[in-house]
């Protein structure tokens, strides 16, 4: 919990006062790590121009979406499991995400089918991501022209051209971990982090000190509080298994999301979905 998440709850916070406190409990913060480049980008495939040019805003949601693919470790081998992730500028929110042990096509293709679904883009939006072979696959091509979803890529060997995505995948490793004792576990912890804490929870000094998505819950209702607002769409996970099932049509509050608990997941999606979609996270062996 930081500083911002306390003061919110009406705790007396100060930068001096989390040191004393830390101290006292013989705490240490987690340095992040230096970037690591995971791109594939040896390939004979056509690459699309720098559209983004480093404007990381949006007005609105579905507008500018950036992608990237981050390496995380397994188990005392060290297998390497890599975590593909879309986010929208708008919000920071995160509209799609996969995991695999092979860094390929149908790995990018699979979050992105996922953010297709649950957020139904019109045509127009930008996809932003490096110029690696599992973007600029005919696959994943055929996929955006499909959606009618401008293409547009960073420059070789410039990570600053995807500053975004890099800082969201920093932040992950900082604040949850990037080495993980089985598969298994790696993708229950990251289903908590991403869609429970990190885009319900998790407080943005960009966005005014609101979560992905009670910002977009606050603009969609034209500056009403969060609090007023009804949640879109419940997730819930099966208990023991971890399935999530994401069900819900814009406008149409569904039932009271239950209580975070060891077995079972909550969390507010996006109040900007047009249609009504399922999708699931197999958390299980």
């Amino acid at each position: 919990m930081d500083g911002n998440e306390l003061v919110a709850q009406g705790e007396k916070v100060s930068r001096k006062r989390i040191v004393r406190l830390m101290r006292k409990q013989h705490l240490v913060a987690r340095q992040r790590r230096r970037y690591k480049c995971t791109t594939m980008s040896e390939h004979d495939q056509p690459v699309a121009p720098n559209l983004l040019q480093r404007d990381f805003t949006a007005a609105a949601p579905n507008q500018r979406w950036v992608g990237d693919t981050t390496e995380l470790l397994v188990g005392d081998s060290r297998t390497k499991l890599y975590l593909a992730i879309i986010l929208d500028l708008f919000s920071r929110f995160v509209v799609g995400w996969a995991l695999s042990l092979s860094n390929d096509r149908h790995l990018t293709i699979k979050a992105l089918k996922l953010a297709l679904r649950r957020r139904c883009p019109e045509a127009g939006l930008l996809h932003h991501s490096d110029q690696g072979c599992t973007y600029a696959s005919e696959d994943y091509q055929k996929i955006l022209k499909a959606h009618g979803i401008t293409c547009s890529m960073s420059r070789r060997g410039n990570c600053l051209d995807n500053a975004a995505m890099e800082s969201f995948n920093s932040t992950l490793k900082s604040e949850l971990a990037e080495h993980f004792p089985s598969h298994a576990e790696a993708k229950a912890q990251l289903f908590d982090y991403i869609e429970v804490f990190y885009n319900q929870q998790r407080r943005h000094s960009s966005l005014g000190y609101l979560s992905p998505a009670q910002y977009e819950r606050v603009m969609q209702s034209g500056g009403v509080g969060p609090e007023q607002q009804p949640v879109n769409t419940s997730l819930q996970t099966e208990t023991g298994t971890r399935t999530a099932r994401l069900l819900g049509t814009a406008g149409k509050p569904p039932a009271q999301s239950n209580a975070l608990s060891p077995n079972r997941a909550s969390a507010q999606i996006d109040f900007t979905s047009t249609k009504e979609y399922t999708t699931q996270h197999d958390l299980r062996q």
